[in-house]
């Protein structure tokens, strides 16, 4: 079974997709941390994001890189977005998130094409949402819980500037699968979205 979770920045798409991982005992891949380790790999490499050539010369990360915290800061978070544009990047990660989703016994995915590019086959797809501000005030609030010091303001703007690169890059927009179930989670908690999204798939796999 191959859950596929999609949504954008900060909408609780990684915790949920790691809750349902753990729910229904499959393995779990956040295929966005593969673009930031490209990113970073761009910032160590001194190359340019947005240029192609430095992009995908940067696809050639160790692996040990996926373990550096740094890829959780705002800065790799933005470098994705910038990196994910290119459709190069996209091509030499897409292998490596197909094989992990096609694993035998199943797997859940979260990104921002799982449903729509990387396995449009998944029998569970959904979409998970939220608005702007709710989303940087998420975001705020973690970054403020590590002491990072950064106007909400500059958050909310930074999300809104990634949202229009995702959803208006040529390759692999990010958008809600057709058959996809779409959970706005603006006004839950975090244990009552999870709570909805596993009631949610459970009810689908009865049919």
């Amino acid at each position: 079974m191959i859950i596929a979770v999609d949504g954008p920045t900060a909408s609780g798409k990684g915790t949920i997709a790691i809750a349902l991982a753990a729910h229904f005992g499959l393995p779990h891949l956040d295929t966005g941390l593969l673009y930031r380790a490209v990113g970073r790999q761009v910032a160590i490499n001194q190359g340019n994001p947005d240029d192609p050539a430095d992009a995908l010369a940067a696809c050639e990360f160790p692996d040990a890189l996926l373990a550096d915290e740094q890829l959780r800061s705002e800065e790799s978070g933005g470098l994705a977005s910038r990196v994910s544009i290119h459709p190069q990047v996209r091509e030499a990660l897409f292998a490596r998130q197909r094989a992990f989703a096609t694993q035998e016994g199943g797997a859940v995915l979260d990104g921002r094409d799982i449903g729509t590019v990387i396995a449009p086959d998944a029998p569970i797809k959904l979409y998970i949402t939220a608005s702007a501000t709710e989303r940087a005030r998420r975001r705020w609030l973690e970054m403020t819980g590590r002491e990072i010091e950064i106007p909400l303001a500059e958050i909310e703007q930074d999300i809104i500037a990634r949202d229009n690169r995702d959803i208006g890059r040529k390759d692999a927009p990010l958008k809600a699968a057709p058959d996809a179930m779409v959970i706005d989670t603006t006004t839950m908690g975090k244990e009552e979205a999870i709570a909805a999204v596993i009631a949610a798939v459970e009810q689908q796999l009865k049919g």
